[in-house]
């Protein structure tokens, strides 16, 4: 009699809401500072009465300190809000493509925002194809990548492949040339046409039932299908990396040699993991990756013809027609999208497939990213100790108040201590961003399917919270697989 393996289990770390100094984070030390400062050049020169008089505005400056609005403080929404005023008084909520002056940089994607110098490039041997942005100083290559349903593994099987993705996110991070880690899944909208050609190729039409079942079967559910794609999209950090890139010849060449070694490390360290590298996309394959997440539609054309169709897209013709940007959804050429940021995670110990009723969804098209950010150990050694202090000042200060003690700041120390024993043993140190952005062909059904999305995300123990006058950087970072900062 053997015992059956238990399911692995994952437990996320407590989310601080700590501030920097007094519980305050950065913004609202700069408004309590300016307000500081402010009334005593008052007092000083107008005098006491004035500044008495002045009580309404410090009132309201007070209250960017102290009222606080989803989660965020006034202060802290405030150059959210003014960015995105700015923008909104320049007309920079609407972009639209001008076709004349594509072919201006070989290789540019064309798109809006801070991504707009971003660009694909070869290798010299044109064997691999990466985007560089030049602005962050990354070279990011993209593979596809495929395995088995994992709710249908057996729990042995889902513990390996567990244990095996820790530690390829590991060995990539301990190399300290990443900059970034992108895992991007995503529901697709199918033309049914690849189905069809599997059946007119495999099929036997003359099998007698079974053939016209087939046949309308494939004709009222291929278009409704959903395909899920995954990839994986590694961000070479040239900065960190420079030594290195040197050592190989200098510029993109080195650069590309320096990815090179690190794409085949993944390779090598995925598939025990599970995950089955499909190939390095080239540079017309990302095109067409970004083109159908703002063209969803545009898959159709992409699929029409072969399987290959894909990779006859241009990176010229890669970015969108027109992006219109409203505070919460955005609309680009065939669909709005919507994007929500994961802002906590599990609370409690859970298993490991709990993110699979937000995967699969049904009758919602969905993307799911999560952007693995290295930290360096002496940079995560420092926080920790930064982390340790203000906890142990705030305990102190409530005992001296004669206050009852917090249970969330002990959950919130044994966490930090926690980390602090695995960075000494030597595990590596990341950071996870997680967002999901929601796509529909009308506003109305974007509603529809971010109402399903909310849903399946409370089953799924997360919180997801509806980025507001973000909407076109966050589309960018969390619908393209192309690692960037989030």
């Amino acid at each position: 009699m053997t015992l059956e393996e238990p399911p692995a289990t994952v437990r996320f770390p407590h989310r601080s809401r700590r501030g920097v100094l007094l519980g305050l984070t950065w913004p609202q030390l700069i408004v309590a500072a300016t307000i500081g400062i402010l009334l005593l050049a008052t007092m000083l020169t107008l005098g006491l009465l004035t500044a008495l008089k002045l009580i309404p505005l410090w009132a309201v400056l007070a209250a960017l300190v102290i009222v606080r609005h989803r989660g965020r403080s006034l202060a802290e929404w405030a150059p959210i809000a003014g960015r995105y005023a700015r923008r909104r008084a320049r007309g920079q909520l609407v972009w639209l493509a001008r076709p004349a002056s594509r072919p201006r940089r070989d290789g540019v994607l064309h798109l809006p925002g801070t991504a707009a110098s971003v660009r694909v490039v070869t290798a010299p041997g044109g064997e691999l194809a990466a985007v560089h942005d030049p602005h962050a100083a990354t070279l990011t290559a993209v593979v596809r990548v495929a395995s088995r349903a994992f709710a249908l593994l057996d729990p042995a099987t889902q513990n390996h492949n567990v244990h095996g993705w820790g530690r390829v996110l590991a060995s990539m991070a301990r190399t300290g040339q990443i900059a970034r880690v992108q895992v991007l899944e995503r529901t697709v909208p199918s033309s049914g046409d690849a189905l069809q050609r599997y059946w007119a190729e495999n099929g036997n039409p003359d099998a007698p039932f079974a053939a016209d079942i087939y046949t309308d079967l494939l004709t009222a559910a291929g278009p409704a299908a959903a395909p899920h794609e995954a990839y994986v999209a590694v961000a070479l950090d040239l900065t960190a990396a420079r030594r290195l890139i040197n050592q190989a010849g200098g510029g993109l060449t080195g650069a590309f040699a320096v990815l090179a070694q690190l794409t085949t490390t993944f390779d090598q360290a995925a598939r025990p993991a599970g995950v089955i590298p499909n190939g390095w996309l080239t540079a017309q394959e990302i095109a067409a990756v970004v083109r159908t997440a703002y063209d969803p539609a545009s898959l159709t054309a992409l699929d029409r013809w072969s399987d290959e169709g894909r990779a006859q897209a241009e990176p010229a013709a890669a970015g969108p027609v027109v992006v219109v940007e409203e505070a919460d959804r955005i609309r680009t050429d065939t669909a709005f999208h919507a994007t929500f940021w994961i802002e906590n995670w599990p609370r409690t110990e859970t298993h490991s497939g709990f993110l699979h009723q937000l995967l699969f969804t049904s009758g919602v098209r969905r993307t799911l990213s999560l952007v693995y950010t290295p930290q360096g150990l002496e940079s995560a050694l420092r926080d920790v100790q930064r982390r340790k202090a203000t906890v142990i000042a705030d305990a102190n200060e409530r005992i001296r108040k004669g206050q009852v003690d917090s249970e969330s700041d002990s959950v919130e120390y044994a966490d930090i201590k926690q980390r602090e024993r695995e960075l000494i043993a030597g595990h590596a140190d990341v950071a996870l961003t997680g967002l999901v952005t929601v796509s529909a062909e009308t506003s109305k059904d974007l509603d529809a399917a971010c109402a399903q999305i909310e849903t399946a995300a409370v089953a799924a123990l997360v919180d997801l919270r509806r980025l507001t006058w973000q909407q076109g950087e966050a589309f960018t970072t969390a619908a393209l697989p192309l690692a960037l900062a989030a």
